[in-house]
């Protein structure tokens, strides 16, 4: 068969999955920390249960610590007081270890 483009030899094909490309694409564009939080706003009833849930909502993740919003200052010194150390717990447990460090309530 004869090559006919650029003079030399055809390249070898580079092409990979799409899926490949993307685990090396996300974490450079900071785009893979945003699916992470959306993982967790989705799990998060789950992991805290109905009532607290409806008065929080995880905001945004930001180098190993999650943003916690609250709606009243009441809740928040209820959660960082009582509630943190087993929310965080049931945050590793759920995504890892290295992901999610430490966590602050925020209104």
């Amino acid at each position: 068969m004869e090559w006919r483009g650029l003079p030399g030899e055809p390249r070898p094909d580079r092409a990979s999955p799409i899926g490949d490309v993307l685990k090396k694409l996300l974490p450079k564009l900071g785009l893979d920390s945003r699916i992470r939080e959306q993982d967790i706003q989705e799990a998060w009833v789950g992991i805290v249960g109905e009532f607290i849930a409806q008065h929080s909502m995880p905001d945004r993740l930001v180098a190993g610590t999650l943003m916690i919003r609250v709606i009243q200052p009441s809740v928040r010194y209820e959660l960082d007081r009582t509630w943190k150390p087993e929310i965080i717990r049931k945050l590793k447990e759920r995504f890892g270890e290295k992901m999610i460090r430490d966590i602050k309530f925020v209104l």
